[in-house]
């Protein structure tokens, strides 16, 4: 048997309004139908819930799954898109590293950061974003973790030295290590 037909896989994006239960209902339709949750992340801005996950399976089972995506959605309040896919080519290997930055907030901060990783050809996998109050001043403060993958042939230590100059120039306390375990 085709082993394409046994890995199938489908990225699904959902938002809506959050509720109390609302990862249970949509991971027991996932499960019920015979598909896998591979990768996902979930969160709750603002009052809204985001999703975005990769679910594997048999390819009937995900055009079962696909079918019955709306109905779930209309049921959980949810605003489903969905669409096929393969699993990620990793031929091309990449080192993981953790970027890590703290300034005081302002617009354009995940963009003067994406523009650097663009610009060197290096792929941004992850991004976690916040801002919070400064204690005793409430300044607001924004913190981004990025996880980018680095290729075997970037020398990294140059690339690092030259990534934290960018940074000063911003105005920008940041680290760039490599992803830990």
């Amino acid at each position: 048997m085709n082993t394409d037909a046994l890995n199938s896989h489908l990225v699904i994006t959902a938002t809506g309004e959050d509720k109390i239960g609302i990862v249970d209902r949509f991971a027991g339709k996932i499960a019920e139908i015979g598909c896998n949750i591979e990768e996902s992340r979930m969160a709750v801005l603002g009052g809204q819930f985001a999703l975005v996950m990769l679910v594997g399976g048999p390819w009937n089972a995900l055009s079962k799954l696909e079918s019955q995506l709306d109905k779930l959605g209309e049921q959980l309040g949810l605003t489903l898109v969905h669409k096929r896919t393969g699993k990620r080519d990793r031929s091309q290997a990449a080192i993981p590293y953790t970027v890590d930055v703290v300034a005081m907030d302002h617009p354009g901060i995940v963009h003067d950061l994406a523009t650097f990783f663009a610009r060197n050809n290096i792929n941004i996998e992850e991004v976690h974003t916040h801002t919070y109050p400064a204690p005793h001043t409430n300044t607001p403060m924004f913190s981004v973790v990025m996880t980018v993958g680095i290729q075997a042939n970037v020398h990294i230590p140059t690339m690092r030295g030259n990534f934290l100059d960018y940074c000063d120039d911003l105005n920008l306390d940041a680290t760039f290590e490599p992803v830990r375990g």
